[in-house]
Formats: structure tokens, C-alpha cells, sequence
């Protein structure tokens, strides 16, 4: 084994370790506060979907890379690399579609009584429940292609020239099914971060004018903690830029990986775990990111 390859496959299971014990704990949490209360915020019910898919992008792919880094072959027949590789295709679709879930509906939980999210506001959160579970069925179907796509090694030794110098990873592939892949997963996550920017941004600017048009009641000397406006708006930007700066250009690089004939080592090692860091992370930055939910219902 070279250094190299011992050296990846140790990031990928000290990062694995963190993002297992991030996303179980404040499930556990919130899954606790459920089977006391019987009841969930809407909030919380979105964030449980997102930790359940971040919980499953860390132990496919985390244990994916860690095995192909260590060069353990033989650990996961052929099938059970295609299963892995559809566990993180379809936690990565949902970890980035509840995101985005979230952050749309802050957006308009927040707005304004006289704004035209004046009705949804009141009719959305009883239909988020709905929502989240016809969006694990969808992207379950659609992800049903990934592992066609993605045709695993296995332990053959004779597959077409690769895309990765891993074990239990994607063989050759042409102009078509990379074509398909952009289309069915690079551009949707594309334009989800799209979406994301823009709610994004609208609260902020909401959050600026109520705390403009409240600056005159509150005294100064009374406290010197930043407002409510400030802190919500540190804990908004702080999620979306965390987001974008990992889902984003991981996105980018699988486009990449896709669309090259054969990617280099380092390459496919950047890649993978740039798009382990959001679900890594994303745990630790969402539990500073109270303010939002308490400003939203107060």
C-alpha cells in the first residue's frame, strides 16, 4: 500500500467518524423530543430528514472510499458496491433537496402578512410531512439509473478502461450516459443551489428591514448582544455559504469526473471528499442555527 493511498484512506474515516457522530446525535435528539412532545416543528421535521440523508451519504461513500483507499478487495461483492453507490446517490439527492426545502421555507415563513407567501405561509406546514416523503419515493425511482450508470468493478478484472483507481468504483463510460447523468443529477443540484441562494438572499433582506423598522424601539444602552435580525442573518449566511462552498463545487467536480475519460487520482480523491464535508459539517453548523427557527415563530 502506498503512503498516499494510507494517508486518503485515514482522512476518509476520520471524516466518516465525525459526521456519524454529528448527524446520530442531533437525530437522537430530535427523534427523543418527538417520543416526548408526540410532535415535531416543521423546522425539526425537515432537519431529521436532512441528517437521516447526511447519516446515509457518510456510511456508503465513507465507507466506500475508506475501503478502496485501504485496499481491502473483496469486502463487497457486486451488488453490494452498486447498493452502496445508490445509498449515497440517493442520500446526496435528499441531503440537497431538504436543504433547499429548508431554507425556501424559512423564506416564507418570515415574509411579510402582506406579501404574496402570505397564504402559503400558513398552508405549507401542513404538507411538509407530504412533501419530504414524496420526495425520498422520487429521487428513490430516479436513482434507480445511478447504478446502471455507474457499472462497478466488483472483482473482475476485466472491465473497460476506468474512471477511478479504486476497488468497488465506476467503470468506463461514453459521451451518452455521461450526457445523462449531467442532465438528471449535476444540473438539479445546480439549480437547487440557485434556489438556495435566492431564499437566501430574500431573508436577509427581509431580516434587514424588520430590524430597520423596529431600531427605533429598542434602546442601545438597554444591551450590547447583537439583535435577533443580526444573529439570524450570521446563522443564514453562514449555512448557505457553508452549502455553496462544498455541494457546489463538488457538483462542479463530479461534472468533471463525468465528463472526463479518465480522471486522475487525485482528481477522484478531491472530489470524494469535498462532497463528504457538507454532510460532514452540516451537523455542526445547523446546531448554531436556532436563530432562525425561534425568529420565525416568534
Amino acid at each position: 500500500m502506498h503512503l498516499k493511498d494510507l494517508t486518503i484512506g485515514i482522512v476518509f474515516l476520520l471524516q466518516s467518524t465525525v459526521g456519524i457522530v454529528g448527524n446520530f446525535s442531533l437525530l437522537s435528539c430530535y427523534l427523543i423530543r418527538y417520543y416526548s412532545e408526540q410532535t415535531l416543528k416543521t423546522t425539526d421535521l425537515i432537519l431529521t430528514q436532512l441528517f437521516t440523508a447526511n447519516s446515509l451519504i457518510i456510511l456508503s461513500k465513507g465507507m466506500l472510499e475508506t475501503v478502496g483507499a485501504l485496499g481491502m478487495k473483496g469486502l463487497f461483492s457486486d451488488f453490494g458496491c452498486k447498493l452502496l453507490l445508490y445509498t449515497q446517490r440517493l442520500g446526496r439527492s435528499m441531503s440537497i433537496g431538504t436543504t433547499c426545502l429548508l431554507s425556501v421555507f424559512q423564506a416564507i415563513t418570515i415574509s411579510p402578512n402582506d406579501s404574496c407567501w402570505n397564504r402559503p405561509k400558513f398552508k405549507t406546514p401542513k404538507h411538509i410531512g407530504l412533501f419530504t416523503s414524496l420526495c425520498w419515493m422520487f429521487y428513490m425511482s430516479v436513482n434507480m439509473i445511478f447504478p446502471v450508470y455507474m457499472s462497478t468493478k466488483g472483482h473482475s478484472n476485466n472491465f473497460t478502461p476506468k474512471s477511478d483507481m479504486k476497488y468497488c468504483s465506476t467503470a468506463g463510460h461514453d459521451d451518452v450516459t455521461s450526457s445523462l447523468y449531467i442532465a438528471l443529477f449535476v444540473l438539479p443540484e445546480i439549480s437547487l443551489s440557485v434556489l438556495i441562494i435566492w431564499s437566501s438572499s430574500s431573508m436577509v433582506a427581509i431580516l434587514y428591514r424588520h430590524k430597520q423598522q423596529v431600531q427605533h424601539i429598542r434602546s442601545t444602552s438597554v444591551s450590547s448582544r447583537a439583535s435577533p435580525e443580526s444573529r439570524a442573518t450570521q446563522s443564514i449566511l453562514v449555512l448557505v455559504f457553508t452549502f455553496l462552498g462544498f455541494y457546489a463545487l463538488s457538483s462542479i467536480l463530479q461534472g468533471c469526473v463525468a465528463l472526463t475519460y479518465n480522471p486522475g487520482w487525485w482528481l477522484m480523491n478531491i472530489t470524494a471528499i469535498v462532497s463528504m464535508c457538507f454532510p460532514t459539517v452540516g451537523p455542526f453548523v445547523m446546531r448554531h442555527d436556532a436563530t432562525v427557527p425561534r425568529f420565525c415563530y416568534s
